[in-house]
């Protein structure tokens, strides 16, 4: 087995971390180049770490695949009781690689999009309790994965926001449909709209987390959530009290309820010229603004592409 890689103080090894939480020792692990897969307490808690630190743990296919088959992984594993979704180094998640998005083809976009919304609900409809442990800065996407977790516990230096209006982008890939749910019409507006970042105070107030605990206890506390749920409540009990808590008019982000709507409307709006080209600037520069000119026209080509969005929503192409 590789060694794991020192990580910064905000993030303690898996092993550390639940070793410091359980005094059980890791009794497996598993990894790729993107996700980390540990099983301590004794095997009964999986704990999936995005392992990108150097990339800031952006999402791409290679990361959104990973993630989906570690998830269905523990969720078919009778051992494991309850999940914790973390992340190597100093920022859980920057979201979206926008190179990747920048790059790919209105098919590789569907794809990718219906892949995420796969995992997000993963992450939703396990029977398995799941908990995100959250430090740094959890961006777009990032917030999208843990709000699909069922609980969040982020230390002092978490900071959450969902900037895509910045960009020129659109917050379907969950946010939409989640944040409502979780935080109410009023405050899901405030993000989605100024696109602000909350500290872990305020995202606590608002709703967003349910805990803040100190600098770089993030994993360790979460496990320890986990750990009390499973002892206190029987299999049974949690898996009939998931889906009572998460049912809503905004609550189901999987394909397989809306295959006509946000998957190829991701698709499209990362296809078309003006939305590259916004992708472009954000990459080149962290300081981009945006004029009213520079609001989405649609040209001829784009008006091509449209018309094979419509097409696709007529035929729910892509979709199981």
């Amino acid at each position: 087995m590789a060694q794991t890689p020192t990580c910064p103080k905000r993030s303690p090894s898996l092993s550390q971390a639940s070793n410091e939480s359980t005094g059980c020792t890791t009794t497996s692990v598993t990894q790729s180049d993107t996700i980390r897969h540990e099983k301590v307490a004794d095997g009964r808690i999986a704990v999936i770490q995005l392992a990108a630190p150097e990339r800031n743990n952006v999402l791409d296919m290679e990361v959104i695949q990973a993630l989906g088959a570690t998830v269905t992984a523990a969720d078919r594993d009778d051992a494991v009781q309850g999940i914790v979704l973390t992340a190597d180094g100093e920022r859980f998640c920057a979201g979206a690689d926008l190179e990747y998005l920048e790059s790919i083809s209105f098919e590789e976009g569907l794809r990718f999009m219906t892949a995420y919304f796969e995992a997000l609900d993963l992450l939703r409809q396990t029977s398995k309790p799941v908990v995100a442990g959250v430090h740094g800065i959890c961006a777009e996407g990032g917030t999208e994965l843990v709000s699909a977790c069922d609980l969040i516990v982020a230390d002092e230096t978490a900071r959450f926001t969902q900037p895509v209006v910045g960009v020129g982008a659109t917050a379907a890939g969950g946010g939409v449909q989640l944040l409502p749910l979780i935080v109410g019409e009023k405050r899901a507006r405030d993000l989605l709209l100024t696109g602000r970042t909350l500290d872990a105070t305020e995202a606590k107030a608002f709703g967003l987390i349910n805990r803040v605990v100190p600098d770089g206890k993030a994993t360790e506390r979460a496990i320890e959530l986990v750990e009390m749920i499973i002892e206190n409540h029987s299999p049974q009990r949690i898996v009939r009290s998931k889906p009572s808590s998460s049912r809503g008019p905004t609550s189901d982000c999987s394909a397989r309820r809306w295959p006509a709507n946000s998957p190829p409307l991701c698709g499209i709006l990362r296809s078309l010229e003006s939305a590259r080209e916004r992708f472009s600037r954000t990459n080149r520069s962290t300081n981009a603004r945006f004029r009213g000119s520079d609001r989405p026209r649609i040209g001829p080509s784009e008006t091509e592409t449209l018309s094979e969005f419509a097409h696709v929503v007529q035929s729910g192409v892509g979709h199981q």
